[in-house]
């Protein structure tokens, strides 16, 4: 229970159906010591405790907090900073709900003598007739968050509930009405990073890394053939498809369309030069099926808000080998892609390069 609308209408709404419920909340991360200009926003800040706290204590169900700051620190932040530096663009929403939130509740579950855990996400999960457990996009379309737990393995999953996925965001505002929180179907959402409340991800690193900015500073934007534009402020501050905040003009609009860290490069092109029509993505999770046929058909997502492409996967090196139909444009090294058949998720994994083939 983050002290949001979502967890807190789906505590109540499984309490309601008999459930005995257990609320926990987690503590992930404290904004004082991040450096961030902006209070804490978010899921982890006093209020939102007090929030679910007080949900939990009215509809009279325990209610625990967990502090995962350390596993937080140790798995998600380093990863973040890491791939940054290794001149990509990390998903750290995804490597804490797999290898952080999931695992830290299914422990605490266990250890309260709990049968499932339940959050607030907008997906599905079910059992499908070759007996393994399946995510599946909600019904909110707008909100669904399937792509976000591509990661979770079979033994997370047979013990999952996600009680939002037959539900729109304006039934759950509604819920949250009729049980008496009118302030919570107001609540604005957050879609910010949680350790990036003032969404500057420049910054974080900065503050995070030493020296960072000096050891960076005075690399090259260049063109696909290599031609030198000017200087740029350092690799690690930008991201595949970045066409503003370049400080760099040509009359017409470029994107960044490479990084090469080791030479401290960044690569710009016209707009047709971020498709690509090929990818092999790595440490996969196959979520439908225990393997995947060579050339199966898919819907392919590179990011949260894409709409998906029509595409072939095929296994390859313990990893999958994406051939679109049509070329995809923006792919990003560290960003996850996720597999889906119809509205269920063949599995995810992180996406290592793109190219034209």
């Amino acid at each position: 229970m983050s002290g949001g609308i979502d967890s807190t209408i789906t505590a109540l709404m499984l309490h309601d159906e008999g459930y005995e419920v257990v609320g926990i909340t987690m503590k992930t991360w404290d904004y004082a010591t991040s450096g961030g200009g902006k209070k804490e926003t978010g899921c982890c800040n006093i209020d939102s405790f007090n929030d679910a706290r007080m949900a939990a204590v009215q509809h009279g169900f325990p209610h625990f907090i967990l502090d995962i700051r350390e596993e937080f620190e140790d798995f998600v932040i380093e990863n973040f900073v890491d791939e940054y530096i290794a001149g990509r663009t990390p998903n750290p929403c995804v490597l804490c709900n797999t290898h952080i939130k999931w695992r830290a509740l299914l422990k605490r579950a266990d250890a309260l003598g709990c049968d499932h855990i339940a959050t607030g996400h907008y997906a599905k999960v079910y059992q499908h007739d070759n007996g393994r457990f399946v995510i599946s996009r909600a019904l909110d379309e707008t909100k669904d968050q399937s792509y976000a737990l591509w990661g979770l393995q079979q033994d997370l999953l047979r013990r999952t509930m996600l009680p939002l996925g037959p539900y729109r965001k304006t039934d759950i505002r509604r819920m949250a009405i009729d049980y008496g929180y009118p302030e919570l179907a107001k609540k604005s959402e957050s879609y910010e990073i949680c350790f990036v409340p003032d969404n500057d991800y420049r910054g974080f690193l900065k503050r995070r890394v030493e020296g960072l900015e000096e050891k960076v500073m005075g690399g090259y934007f260049v063109d696909k053939e290599g031609k030198i534009l000017g200087q740029h402020k350092g690799y690690p501050f930008y991201t595949i498809g970045q066409r503003k905040g370049l400080d760099i003009t040509f009359g017409k609009p470029v994107y960044v369309t490479k990084i090469i860290p080791e030479t401290n490069t960044v690569v710009l092109g016209e707009e047709n030069d971020l498709e690509q029509n090929e990818m092999f993505v790595a440490g996969i999770n196959l979520v439908k099926y225990d393997s995947i046929t060579p050339g199966m058909e898919a819907i392919t997502k590179i990011r949260y808000k894409d709409p998906g492409n029509l595409s072939n996967i095929y296994p390859e090196n313990d990893g999958i080998r994406v051939r679109f139909y049509e070329s995809a444009k923006g792919i990003a090294p560290g960003q996850s892609a996720v597999f889906y058949d119809g509205d269920d998720l063949i599995g995810g994994g992180i996406i290592q390069k793109g190219q034209m083939h």
